[in-house]
């Protein structure tokens, strides 16, 4: 709990750094640029991702590990990521030609070594979430999240442009990488062979085929926008996307902390249920408070964060904000399927989503970038039921007690939603785009959702139960008392167990 508790704590002020930055930076660049760096980093993350997804799941989910496989995953992850970037280097001009614009090109190459360097870093990464050293890790998050902001706003503010982005797209997993190797204190040993390596690398293989076939789903609307509409409207939808991502992905980046302990709960099928069933609730709970508030409010959220030349990224925002809650439920089976170990059928799910999502993206296009968008919403509330039921059936989770454990907080949101906002309307709320008017319907839409999101949920659950139990989560996941991060680990021995592992 302490450990899920660092690594959202950490996120939380990450987040906060990637506001303030996304607030700075939409001042000093223009839509254009950052369509740009779209443009190139949906390819670059996806070669990074190649690497970065599969070795660290495999290696949370082994029970045994020594130091001889380790390292024969180690090379393996720092050899694919070299060539990676070599190619990747290489498709500057064929992309530059493909979208008519020459400064791709040079772009490309100079941004492929962020892939180098993000394979240096995954299996030490592995490693300290292995021996749950989480706040070492989201100490490192945070500090190289924190450094590539720096850099990309001080060379913004020196006039370099679109360059900045690319100067943060590198300095984030170069400072990642130096941040992990100084965190743990495991040196690889030259390849050899062991047994063990290929059944690693098979469990690897089948989840970043997922991982792989996931990443298009989630940016084949980037590569839609941008071939549709043009880099300019590509701008105004990639960073109403980021921010529709940035409270999302502080919830899944406690997902590797529940994978590593939902694993040792698999001999204990009543106890995984009870685990699993207590935390979508808890996420469920948060997920459809976010998406009702952001879904009011986020439009002028938007102009706050970015400025009020961003007023398009606002309105496709609120097309985004509804799905939050329902996807961040829907990501949960994910977390099944990596816990129980059944990478194949997590695939073959993943194929079906990937065909599902893309035909909601290409029908969005008619309606342009909001329509994009609202595929997003769409997409995990037509998925969420059988993807809980094929995931659940090898554990024996019906969907009933799914149902049971959500239900509450999606009809609560629902209700407290749209009594808002006809109160809202009834009540003539400044309409301007102005700064001032802006924050005073944030903060009274805001704070009206609340109250009837809050009154809505005791009701339904006939009293303060659910809040008392997540007011005395956050108390035990708070960081207090015990200090992971505070001095390097020592990860020379990696034998499996709940308590810090070593490696022989």
């Amino acid at each position: 709990m302490r450990g899920a508790g660092a690594t959202l704590f950490a996120q939380a002020a990450t987040y906060s750094v990637q506001l303030g930055a996304l607030s700075v930076l939409a001042r000093l660049l223009v839509p254009s640029d950052f369509g740009l760096m779209a443009l190139v980093t949906t390819f670059s993350i996806f070669l990074a991702s190649i690497v970065q997804i599969g070795i660290p799941e495999a290696i949370l989910q082994r029970e045994d590990i020594d130091t001889r496989v380790a390292s024969n995953i180690f090379w393996t992850a720092l050899g694919l990521a070299a060539g990676l970037t070599v190619a990747f280097a290489a498709t500057g001009l064929p992309l530059a030609k493909l979208y008519g614009d020459p400064r791709i090109s040079r772009v490309v190459e100079i941004s492929s070594v962020s892939i180098f360097f993000t394979g240096a870093s995954v299996v030490h990464v592995a490693l300290l979430d292995r021996a749950m050293h989480y706040s070492a890790n989201a100490a490192n998050t945070f500090a190289s999240r924190l450094i590539s902001v720096v850099v990309a706003v001080l060379l913004a503010r020196g006039g370099a442009g679109y360059w900045a982005l690319v100067g943060g797209v590198i300095a984030q997993p170069l400072a990642y990488a130096i941040g992990a190797w100084s965190l743990c204190w495991w040196i690889p040993m030259f390849p050899r062979r062991a047994n063990g390596t290929k059944s690693l690398l098979s469990f690897a293989l089948n989840v970043n085929a997922m991982g792989n076939i996931t990443y298009w789903t989630r940016n084949m609307d980037n590569l839609l926008v941008g071939w549709r509409f043009g880099s300019s409207t590509l701008g105004f939808y990639k960073k109403a996307y980021d921010l529709f991502m940035l409270p999302t992905n502080q919830m899944l980046s406690l997902f590797p902390v529940a994978v590593s302990t939902l694993s040792r709960l698999t001999r204990d099928p009543a106890r995984y249920r009870q685990y699993l069933l207590g935390g979508l609730s808890a996420l469920a709970l948060l997920g459809m408070g976010a998406a009702g508030a952001l879904t009011l409010v986020g439009g002028d959220v938007v102009r706050l964060i970015l400025g009020p030349a961003w007023g398009t990224s606002g309105l496709i925002f609120r097309f985004f904000a509804p799905g939050i809650g329902v996807l961040l439920i829907y990501r949960a089976t994910t977390m099944i399927h990596l816990s129980i170990g059944t990478p194949g059928r997590l695939l073959r799910w993943t194929i079906l989503e990937f065909a599902v999502t893309g035909l909601l993206f290409l029908i969005g296009l008619h309606w342009g970038a909001v329509g994009v968008a609202a595929a997003w919403t769409v997409s995990p509330c037509i998925l969420l039921i059988p993807a809980f039921r094929y995931a659940g059936k090898p554990i024996q989770l019906h969907i009933s007690l799914v149902l049971e454990a959500i239900w509450r907080p999606v009809l609560a949101s629902a209700v407290a939603g749209i009594a808002s906002a006809v109160s809202l309307k009834a009540a003539s709320l400044p309409l301007t785009n102005g700064v001032h008017d802006a924050l005073v319907r944030v903060l009274t839409q805001s704070l009206l959702f609340l109250v009837l999101y809050t009154g809505t949920i005791i009701a339904l659950y006939g009293g303060c139960k659910p809040l008392y139990s997540l007011t005395n989560l956050f108390r035990e996941m708070l960081p207090f008392g015990r200090n992971l991060g505070s001095q390097p680990a020592d990860l020379d021995g990696l034998e499996a167990g709940v308590q810090t592992p070593t490696i022989t």
